[in-house]
């Protein structure tokens, strides 16, 4: 059972925006609603900073979405789209994400994690172990089941797709 969201409890909202995107394209084939995901995240608490990891491409094509999320009041964290030889495509947010949840875990006392990646279980462990309360959002077919173990509370976003999903 999860604990109480308390409304003095200081939050910071953290979105890999390309496993959010990719998941809700390949399980639903449609657009995740940023700013639901925001609000259930927040859930009536002090948000101190909500980031959105999102990645740019030679096009430009996303840059009206990436102002939605700032207006939306996300401080967007942008990487560039790496194309190598042989057309492998690259932008991982991993460590970036990481160090901005470290960097801020002393103004907080709740992360919300939105992503199912596995590769952030050392980062809740940590998270854990300086006495922070990790929640993380994410689509429970994709989502890494140690993932959910290691968080204080999992919130599948496939619970409610109607909330959290803008059809194409």
């Amino acid at each position: 059972m999860p604990l109480p969201k308390h409304k003095e409890q200081r939050l910071a909202v953290l979105i890999d925006v390309q496993n959010m995107y990719h998941s809700a394209k390949n399980l639903y084939q449609a657009r995740v609603n940023f700013s639901e995901i925001l609000k259930d995240a927040v859930s009536g608490r002090k948000l101190i900073r909500a980031f959105a990891y999102v990645v740019r491409t030679k096009t430009g094509e996303e840059k009206p979405f990436f102002e939605a999320l700032t207006k939306l009041g996300f401080e967007t964290r942008v990487r560039d789209l790496q194309e190598y030889y042989g057309g492998l495509k690259k932008a991982d947010w991993d460590v970036g994400l990481s160090i901005d949840a470290v960097r801020i875990n002393p103004s907080v006392d709740t992360i919300v994690l939105v992503s199912g990646d596995g590769d952030f279980i050392q980062l809740i462990d940590y998270l854990k172990n300086q006495g922070k309360r990790v929640e993380v959002m994410a689509f429970g077919r994709s989502a890494s089941s140690k993932l959910r173990e290691v968080a204080d509370e999992f919130i599948d976003l496939e619970e409610s797709p109607e909330k959290f999903l803008l059809k194409k």
